[in-house]
């Protein structure tokens, strides 16, 4: 993709920080999204035993890779995964993270998709795939267990730049936070203008994740800015507000 021209935008669905929108993909109650085709968007993270990433390095890295799925020239208009991207986006908005290693990262690496890397973890996000037809190099991945630390406390996130601030209260696996961390992302770049999109996606998706103490976490989450409710697939209780996107563009 050129530097010069960001592809037009897919037409996107309601995002979920308009709660009264009855078209959310992320709406615990049945909506018109579950009538169409369901489909999966497979990512997988680089876990090798003796040298896994940090856990807030996984999560950055993951929302990364969704941006940039999302920006790629593949996934616009006429491009080879336009379509599945369109019939992914406007059906319930999932993510699977799983986690391969050695000859299993290698061949998934095989496979059309885009790698990200932070500053130690690598993430490959691939194409959407129906629920039930995984790839048999993805079908055999591990998806339960995926966890990671970090070795010390994070550092402070940067006010000037995007931050997805991570509920304090819900515990979850890595991978299960790195896919609501994929959500977050996503409902930014949604509600973000062409303009801002194009800086973001120039300036190689900086962000932050980070945790608020309880007291900023409630002001986050009617602060007006896009929050991931979860369906409750996996792991947490529908409808658990999971991350808060924070882009300095959305703050109003």
């Amino acid at each position: 993709m050129s530097s010069d021209d960001l592809p037009e935008p897919l037409p996107q669905p309601a995002p979920e920080a308009v709660p009264e929108s009855a078209d959310s993909p992320f709406r615990t109650e049945p909506t018109s999204r579950d009538e169409a085709p369901q489909f999966v968007l497979p990512l997988v993270v680089r876990l090798e035993k003796t040298d896994p990433p940090a856990r807030t390095d996984a999560l950055r890295t993951a929302a990364r890779a969704v941006l940039t799925m999302l920006s790629d020239e593949r996934s616009l208009g006429e491009g080879e995964w336009a379509r599945v991207m369109r019939d992914w986006q406007d059906a319930r908005i999932r993510k699977v993270v799983r986690r391969a290693r050695g000859a299993e990262w290698r061949k998934a690496s095989a496979l059309p998709g885009i790698t990200v890397t932070g500053e130690h973890a690598e993430v490959r996000v691939f194409p959407p795939v129906p629920l039930d037809g995984w790839p048999k190099e993805l079908a055999k991945l591990q998806v339960s267990g995926t966890d990671l630390d970090d070795p010390g406390p994070p550092a402070a996130p940067d006010p000037a730049a995007p931050v997805l601030w991570m509920n304090p209260d819900v515990g979850m696996s890595a991978g299960k936070a790195m896919a609501q961390a994929g959500h977050a992302a996503q409902l930014a770049w949604w509600e973000l203008s062409d303009t801002e999109r194009k800086a973001w996606r120039e300036a190689g998706f900086p962000l932050s994740v980070a945790t608020p103490d309880a007291a900023r976490w409630r002001e986050l989450t009617v602060s007006g800015l896009p929050v991931v409710r979860d369906a409750g697939f996996t792991e947490i209780a529908p409808g658990s507000c999971t991350v808060v996107a924070d882009h300095p563009a959305l703050r109003r």
